[in-house]
């Protein structure tokens, strides 16, 4: 899996003290980043327990929109 590794389960984890990642709300559990041209594409699968998954690439984070089925 593409997913770099998280320690904290369950809700989104804190961002930190400088930039904050952009989030993207997405109604599929698989999604795609390429961040804007600046790295390789790669697939991200948004574990449906957590609802939600961060590129290890660029930081940018997807999260389940409320209410999608995530099909």
């Amino acid at each position: 899996m593409s997913e770099k590794p998280v320690d904290n389960q369950g809700p989104l984890p804190p961002t930190g003290v400088y930039d904050a990642p952009e989030t993207v709300h997405v109604t599929t559990l698989r999604v795609s980043c390429d961040g804007d041209m600046t790295h390789p594409r790669v697939w991200l699968q948004i574990p449906e327990e957590r609802g939600w998954v961060e590129c290890g690439y660029c930081d940018k984070r997807f999260v389940l929109a409320e209410g999608a089925d995530g099909h």
